[in-house]
């Protein structure tokens, strides 16, 4: 395809041909993305054909191989996030003019926090949606570097992370707490040690399942000592690897208390081999937040006891 510039002002047609690319990208692709836009498959991939004509070059391909983004396709994307960020935000700050809560409010948070008892996240959303039931929820769950990067870009407008490097970029407002616990797994050579059993040295002996991400997990890593053997880059992957019987790694007590009870799993010296991380929820310090998402930020403080 030649290359050519975009040619004169962006036009409320190129924003529909950007929203259905982005809606492509976040769905995988052509198929996927017929039941979100609500339109034919056909229909998506004349849109494309449009956008890529009036850009110049080629997004995405699609084949046997399955769809992918081609490198240009990949910083549109992006360039695409960031715009219709900035249109969002531009609805918010004209809600809040009219003293409206309406418009969408995308929401990060670090998975596997629905079982934390001490977490009451769903609370907040009740709260918020009796005080702003026009507002329509979008819900991610991402890793705490995607959430961080996420909210500074304006992507997301809310986060909740472990809390492990404060950014200058970023306001937290502290909600709960989380308890680590080191775990091996039935099948593994310290699956039934007595309390009190086996030594540290052991246990740094063993191979271990860690976080590839900076993360409280991490820096606990440092600490104990311990060397990565595999990575992985959520908790339900630390999981697996843990049942395995190969590896021993760190998850929160309420998600492995399950598999506790099940004698699936087993907490190993819980005296030295423990942690907490803190949770709180994130926005960007410039521009200040919307009404929308000052709303939710108060439900949430108010919902987990926190001093504002």
């Amino acid at each position: 395809m030649s290359r050519k510039a975009l040619l004169g002002n962006v036009t409320d047609n190129d924003l529909r041909l950007l929203r259905v690319f982005r809606a492509v990208v976040a769905c995988g692709g052509f198929a996927a993305a017929e039941l979100e836009l609500n339109i034919n498959r056909s229909t998506i991939s004349r849109h494309i054909k449009d956008l890529e004509t009036r850009l110049g070059f080629t997004l995405c391909r699609r084949g046997r191989g399955g769809f992918a983004l081609t490198g240009e396709g990949a910083q549109l994307y992006g360039s695409t996030q960031k715009v219709m960020a900035a249109m969002e935000d531009f609805q918010h700050e004209v809600n809040d003019i009219n003293q409206r809560l309406t418009g969408s409010l995308a929401i990060a948070i670090f998975d596997k926090t629905a079982s934390n008892p001490a977490c009451h996240i769903d609370r907040a959303l009740a709260a918020f949606d009796h005080v702003a039931p026009g507002v329509h929820l979008q819900m991610h769950v991402e890793p705490i570097n995607a959430i961080e990067r996420g909210v500074m870009e304006g992507r997301f407008h809310l986060g909740v992370i472990p809390d492990h490097r404060p950014s200058s970029s970023l306001r937290y407002y502290r909600l709960f707490d989380e308890q680590m616990y080191l775990y091996c797994a039935a099948g593994h050579a310290l699956f039934g040690s007595a309390p009190g059993q086996p030594a540290s040295s052991d246990i740094q002996a063993c191979k271990y399942v860690g976080i590839g991400y900076h993360s409280p997990n991490m820096e606990i890593t440092r600490q104990r000592g311990q060397q990565r053997d595999a990575t992985a880059w959520d908790q339900e992957a630390v999981a697996h690897l843990i049942l395995s019987g190969r590896y021993i790694g760190y998850l929160p007590q309420h998600y492995a208390a399950g598999f506790v009870g099940e004698q699936r799993l087993q907490p190993l010296r819980p005296d030295i081999f423990q942690y907490v991380c803190q949770f709180s929820a994130i926005v960007r310090q410039s521009p200040p937040p919307s009404r929308v998402v000052e709303t939710l930020l108060e439900t949430l403080v108010a919902s987990h006891g926190s001093p504002a």
